[in-house]
């Protein structure tokens, strides 16, 4: 097999990994899908489909009938498993031509696939089901190669699709995915039953083969030769986005002021659901910020129905300055406030100018996609996920831009055509089948002592409740094998030496870069240190006060400048100790620094009540397995104070309290969610977890 040079997309076929899969063709079928979706450049997250046909036993009759497999509804051709593909029956598919009734009725046919059904494990069919169902090849690959949007999008796409691939390539004007659109396609090969492949003006590419590796070859061949044409004429008819208007920052410079803004636009893009935000300077985002033709491109919004979906109708193109002065809370939003009105007025317009009397409520007008020139370009929305994957299509968006400027003029689909699909009942009926929102969801917690013990603990339990977790810890070692534990967008990780003002804002940034602020802070990192008074050096006495005491007043400071920015409150939990009631012997720099934590709670649940910031203890005891503090020094120094062996303490400590009960950092986790998730009308508490200790009792 030979493999051909590509250069505007990568060659992925593996022959050993297809060899083994031969005789499979559903499997070869997911392999060709999972290495399309591998590439950006060819489709984006969730975008695109892909299908092959085989014959099949009826399981009614024991007859040999053709079926179809294709990527069903939601799912995502790059991590495609058999679980997300629908098997249906192509001759009923095909036969549902003689029941179709036209334009107006063609959300009716969705529901008409299900009587299709061959494999009955399958994913639900997807709108684009009858687009591979009417074709009559093997294997199809419906995607949305930017360099093929690009030409699909240009003023004279049919006009280009003929000057590229000549009679080759088949073209048809853009229309609503969906039954009609399939046939279509059909027509358009029976004129020209020679072409190799259909460009659907505004949208995207179908390509197919007769086996599952000539579909891949096929498709890759029509995006490289689409992409070489572009490529040959960037900036020759005039300069890429017309020229840079903007320089950008350096940067550094650039990361350091996106940090500062996040929460401030989180806040802003939160007035209706608390969102997520995600931030890139990509050098194809700088690209096209910092251009003179912005301004005209922005605010036409995208053409592929893939992108506009997730990005809304158009962006926020912040008038702000790149070096504008961001220590000015109240002079920044004085500036961005009236922008985003304007923005949400505009969508208000849109909604109204378009609506049908069917159509849904209106949804969320608030930005998705904020473009800072100079800076970068920031993402909101309800997930990490959801607002990373907008930050791809954006930039997917702008590749489409960039291509059908060069050869052509860019053309947007027609403001009623883009509300139709963004509206489209439905696209309302999959909305209203997502399961529903987690505890926790929407919500950035920061927790110090994350490598391992009741830190990391506490991110697992706040992030499995639908949280987004920053890990923090002194140790890189431990901190890097606990952010391993978790999928991505979930967390992230950045080490932090608490006792360090300049180590705590470096972590904040990273909580405001990845996740665009934070809502929850906890403070877990700790140590302990057992000793009578005589053997209790002054380093002992300062190291606990700087990392239990200092470490605390750090935290809470920098987290309460953010969550004044945002402007919805927010939780700070500190974990903090029994020992802090309780007077017991050869502990006082440990028992007096756990009693200073939960003094400044109380001091600092009194201060910012105003701000809607709550700020509760949870007090644990004798958390002795899976606990950091408890290996070395300390349980020797307990063992030593209570007269037993060290392998005592774990039965020790249960023995005495109430429930006689051993204490896992598992049930400290579950204080804290209970804190921040459940007792949401709480605040200058003591949450102890300890079993039930009669002495700690703090009423």
């Amino acid at each position: 097999m030979k493999v051909k040079a590509f250069e505007h997309v990568r060659y992925l076929w593996d022959e050993n990994k297809a060899l083994a899969l031969e005789g499979d063709e559903v499997a070869l079928f997911l392999y060709r899908s999972n290495i399309l979706g591998a590439d950006l450049r060819i489709t984006n997250f969730g975008g695109g489909n892909t299908s092959c046909k085989t014959m099949e036993k009826d399981p009614l009759t024991g007859a040999e009938t053709e079926v179809m497999w294709v990527k069903g509804s939601g799912g995502d051709i790059g991590t495609l498993t058999r679980k997300g593909i629908a098997g249906l029956y192509v001759d009923r598919l095909r036969a549902l031509k003689k029941v179709y009734r036209g334009l107006k009725y063609e959300d009716e046919m969705v529901a008409l696939f299900n009587h299709c059904i061959f494999d009955l494990d399958s994913r639900a069919p997807s709108i684009d089901t009858p687009l591979h169902g009417l074709l009559p090849f093997k294997h199809i690959d419906h995607l949305h190669p930017d360099a093929l949007i690009a030409v699909a999008a240009a003023k004279d796409s049919r006009a280009i699709t003929h000057e590229i691939w000549g009679d080759s390539m088949g073209w048809v004007p853009w229309q609503r995915p969906g039954f009609d659109l399939a046939l279509q396609l059909e027509k358009c090969l029976a004129e020209n039953p020679d072409i190799r492949g259909i460009v659907l003006g505004g949208h995207g590419l179908f390509t197919w083969g007769d086996t599952s590796y000539e579909c891949y070859m096929n498709s890759l061949e029509v995006i490289e030769q689409a992409s070489a044409y572009i490529e040959e004429r960037l900036g020759k008819k005039r300069p890429v986005f017309g020229g840079q208007a903007v320089e950008s920052l350096p940067a550094a410079e650039r990361q350091s002021r996106a940090a500062l803004l996040a929460p401030l636009l989180r806040g802003l893009c939160s007035s209706h659901q608390k969102m997520i935000g995600h931030f890139t300077d990509d050098e194809r985002v700088l690209a096209f910020i910092n251009s003179r033709d912005l301004a005209k491109l922005a605010p036409l919004g995208t053409s592929c129905p893939d992108h506009f979906l997730r990005t809304k109708i158009k962006p926020l193109v912040l008038d702000l300055a790149a070096d504008a002065d961001l220590t000015s809370q109240q002079g920044i939003l004085a500036q961005l406030e009236p922008q985003f009105e304007q923005y949400r007025q505009d969508y208000a317009a849109y909604y109204e100018s378009c609506r049908h009397p069917d159509s849904p409520a209106m949804r969320d007008p608030n930005p998705v996609v904020i473009l800072y020139p100079g800076v970068g370009m920031f993402t909101f929305s309800k997930d990490k996920q959801t607002a990373r994957v907008a930050s791809e299509f954006y930039i997917n968006a702008i590749n489409v831009m960039r291509g059908a400027e060069a050869i052509s003029e860019y053309t947007a689909l027609p403001r009623q055509e883009a509300f139709d699909i963004e509206y489209w009942l439905l696209e309302e009926a999959k909305l209203q089948r997502m399961p529903p929102a987690k505890p926790l969801s929407g919500r950035v917690a920061i927790i110090t002592g994350a490598g391992g013990g009741i830190g990391k603990a506490i991110a697992d339990k706040l992030a499995a409740e639908g949280a987004n977790v920053v890990l923090t810890d002194v140790a890189e070692d431990r901190l890097q094998e606990a952010n391993g534990d978790f999928k991505r967008d979930v967390s992230a990780c950045v080490v932090c030496d608490v006792t360090s003002e300049a180590s705590v804002a470096n972590a904040y940034n990273t909580a405001c870069l990845e996740f665009g602020g934070v809502d929850i802070v906890v403070h877990s990192a700790g140590l302990a240190i057992s000793k009578p008074l005589e053997e209790t050096s002054l380093k002992d006495w300062s190291l606990l006060q700087d990392v239990l005491v200092k470490g605390q007043f750090l935290m809470s400071k920098a987290g309460v400048e953010i969550m004044r920015k945002q402007g919805f409150g927010g939780d700070i939990v500190n974990i903090a100790s029994k020992n802090g009631l309780v007077s017991g012997p050869n502990n006082v720099a440990y028992g007096t620094a756990k009693a200073a934590q939960q003094h400044m709670t109380r001091l600092l649940a009194a201060e910012l009540g105003k701000d809607k910031i709550r700020v509760n203890t949870v007090n644990p005891d004798g958390v002795i397995v899976g606990s950091k503090i408890w290996e070395g020094a300390w349980s020797e120094g307990r063992a030593k104070a209570y007269g037993i062996k060290v392998e005592e303490l774990p039965e020790h400590y249960a023995k005495r309290n109430l429930l006689h009960s051993v204490i896992l950092p598992e049930d400290i986790a579950n204080g804290v969610f209970v804190v921040v998730a459940i007792l949401k009308k709480s605040t200058g508490n003591t949450l102890n977890v300890d079993g039930g200790m009669e002495a700690a009792f703090v009423r």
